[in-house]
C-alpha cells in the first residue's frame, strides 16, 4: 500500500516531494526515496539526482543540505511498504531509476503485478539483468525493450503487458507520467497550482489528496482507471496534460480496504471523502449490532482503536443513539503517536511488541463499564488479542468487539500484506461447520464477550456508488472473488518480493 508522489514544473521539486511523502507516511514506513529531474547546463541535458534510505521520511531526509543537492523542475517520490519478503533490502527502495536508449527513466509504484513471475522469467531469458527483487523493476525493462521511439508510447506498450494493480508516477527524461491500471485498484489523484509569476501550471500527482493539502494544492480530479497521463512543458502552458488510455476492463475493482483502513480520513480517495465512508461503516455496524445497554439508566461506552477506527466509532455512536440504543464515545485507549502502524510492521514478533508500546488504557473510563470496542478489521489477530488483554486489565464488566468490515478470509495479491491464507486469523478456524461457529471460535481466541463483524452488504452499502458500473470495488479478501487473474501471483517470500 505504498505512497507515491510526483510534481512537475516546481522550483522546489525535492522539497515538495518531501512534504508530500511526509503526508503519505501512513502508507509505508520501511523506506523512502526521491528522484529529481533537472537540466544540467554543463552537460546540456536532463539529469537525474536521487536520495533514498531505510526508515521514515523525516529520518531519510533529516539533513536539510540534501535538498541543495537535488535541484530541478520535476520529481517523484515513494514510501515503501513491502508486501512479501526482502523488506530490509536496500536494492528494493524506490523510486528505481535507469539510463536506457531513450534517455533517463525513473519509476515509483503502488500495487502488485500478478503476472510478474512469468514476465521476469521471460525477461531474464532475453538477457535482462535485474538489480532488485521487486516486481516494479519489470515495467522499466519492458519499456526499454519497446520498439517505440517516444517514452510515453514505450510505457504504454509496457503496461499493456502487465496484469494486476498499479498506480505509477514516472519520470521520463523531462516529462512526468502518471498511470493507473484499468481496474482502478489503487488510488491516484491529480492536483494543480498556478505559478503567480509565470501563470504556468504546476502539476502534482499523489496516492491521496492529503498530500496536496500540506502544499496548498488544489485537487483537480482522479487519474482515471486505465489512464496514462503525460505532463510536459506544453501542459504547464495549456494547463491540460495529454492522456492515453489502456484497453478498458469489463468492471472496476477499487480496493474497498482503502476506505476501511489504509487511507487517511482527511483524504479524498476514489473521488470521495474517506471520513464520510468510515462514518457510514460505523452507522451500518450500529444498525446490525445486537448489543444494548444493560439497563435503562446506562449508556454503552464506545471506545475506538485509534486512529483508523475513530471515525467509524463516531458514526456508530450517532446511529446507536438514533435507534434508541444510548451510547457515548469515550477515549479509553491512548495511542503513542511516535510508534508506527502495527499492521505494516514486517514480522509477527515486531508487531506484538509494538502493540503494547503503541497503546495504553484509561482505567477510569473502562472500569466496571459495558464497553463496545470499535476496530476496522482483524487480519492476523495479534493486535486484537493483545488489545483485549490490555483492556481486561482495567476490569470492565463486558467487552464487545465490533469490526467495521467483514471477516478477511482470503489472501490479497494486489498490494496488502497477507498473501497466504495461513497468515489470516480466519484460517485457524476454517474447518468449522459454518460462519457462526467460526466467529464464535474467533471470539473465544480473542477473549471478548461478543464479536460482531459488519456484513459484506453493510460494507458495500457504506461505500459510494459509481454511475454505469455494475461492480465498482474489489472485495477479494472478503469473498475470494478476484477481479484480476492471480494464477501466476507468487506467495514465496524467500524467492521473490512481489510488489510494493
Amino acid at each position: 500500500m505504498c505512497g507515491v508522489f510526483g510534481v512537475y514544473n516546481s522550483k522546489t521539486p525535492a522539497e515538495d516531494t518531501f512534504y508530500g511523502l511526509y503526508s503519505l507516511q501512513h502508507r509505508g514506513q520501511e523506506a523512502a526515496g526521491i528522484v529529481v529531474a533537472g537540466y544540467d547546463e554543463k552537460k546540456n541535458k536532463t539529469v537525474y539526482r536521487q536520495h533514498k534510505g531505510m526508515g521514515l521520511v523525516a529520518e531519510v531526509f533529516k539533513d536539510p543540505e540534501l535538498f541543495k543537492k537535488l535541484p530541478g523542475h520535476a520529481a517523484i517520490g515513494h514510501n515503501r511498504y513491502s508486501t512479501t519478503g526482502a523488506s530490509k533490502s536496500t536494492s528494493n527502495i524506490q523510486p528505481f531509476s535507469l539510463i536506457y536508449r531513450s534517455g533517463n527513466l525513473a519509476i515509483a509504484h503502488n500495487g502488485n503485478l500478478t503476472n510478474s513471475r512469468a514476465l521476469r522469467k521471460e525477461l531474464t531469458e532475453r538477457g535482462v539483468i535485474f538489480q532488485a527483487s521487486s516486481d516494479t523493476e519489470i515495467i522499466p525493462h519492458l519499456a526499454a525493450l519497446s520498439k517505440e521511439k517516444e517514452p510515453i508510447h514505450q510505457i504504454y506498450e509496457a503496461l499493456r503487458q502487465v496484469q494486476g494493480a498499479f498506480s505509477l508516477v514516472i519520470l521520463a527524461n523531462d516529462q512526468l507520467i502518471a498511470a493507473r491500471d484499468p481496474y482502478g485498484v489503487r488510488p491516484l489523484a491529480l492536483g494543480k497550482t498556478i505559478d503567480p509569476g509565470t501563470g504556468e501550471a504546476i502539476f502534482y500527482v499523489a496516492s491521496e489528496t492529503c498530500a496536496f493539502d500540506i502544499l496548498s494544492v488544489e485537487y483537480v480530479r482522479d487519474i482515471e482507471p486505465g489512464e496514462i497521463l503525460l505532463i510536459d512543458k506544453l501542459s504547464t502552458k495549456t494547463h491540460k496534460p495529454v492522456s492515453l488510455f489502456l484497453p478498458p476492463s469489463k468492471r472496476k475493482a477499487r480496493c474497498i480496504f482503502e476506505y476501511v483502513y489504509f487511507a487517511r480520513p482527511d483524504s479524498l480517495v476514489f473521488t470521495h471523502s474517506v471520513d464520510k465512508v468510515r462514518r457510514n461503516l460505523g452507522k451500518n455496524l450500529a444498525r446490525e449490532s445486537m448489543i444494548k445497554p444493560a439497563n435503562d439508566n446506562q449508556h454503552l461506552i464506545v471506545v475506538s482503536v485509534p486512529d483508523s477506527s475513530n471515525t467509524a466509532a463516531l458514526g456508530f455512536v450517532r446511529e446507536s443513539n438514533k435507534i434508541c440504543h444510548p451510547a457515548r464515545f469515550e477515549h479509553g485507549l491512548i495511542r503513542n503517536h511516535y510508534v508506527g502502524r502495527t499492521f505494516i510492521q514486517p514480522g509477527k514478533e515486531s508487531r506484538e511488541i509494538k502493540v503494547r508500546s503503541k497503546y495504553n488504557i484509561i482505567r477510569g473510563v473502562l472500569q466496571d463499564r459495558q464497553i463496545v470496542v470499535i476496530d476496522d478489521s482483524i487480519v492476523r489477530g495479534t493486535t486484537a488479542k493483545m488489545l483485549i488483554k490490555l483492556i481486561r486489565e482495567a476490569d470492565p464488566k463486558e467487552i464487545h468487539l465490533h469490526i467495521s468490515s467483514a471477516p478477511i478470509t482470503n489472501p490479497c495479491f494486489y498490494g496488502m500484506d497477507f498473501p497466504t491464507k495461513g497468515q489470516l486469523l480466519t484460517y485457524m478456524f476454517a474447518d468449522t461447520k459454518d460462519n457462526e461457529e467460526e466467529i464464535e471460535k474467533i471470539r473465544e481466541y480473542i477473549g471478548v464477550d461478543s464479536l460482531k463483524y459488519l456484513s459484506l452488504q453493510g460494507m458495500l452499502n457504506s461505500a459510494p456508488r459509481f454511475e454505469n458500473e455494475t461492480q465498482s470495488y474489489c472485495t477479494a479478501c472478503f469473498t475470494g472473488d478476484y477481479p484480476i487473474r492471480t494464477h501466476d501471483a507468487t506467495t514465496d517470500k524467500e524467492e521473490y518480493d512481489s510488489g510494493e
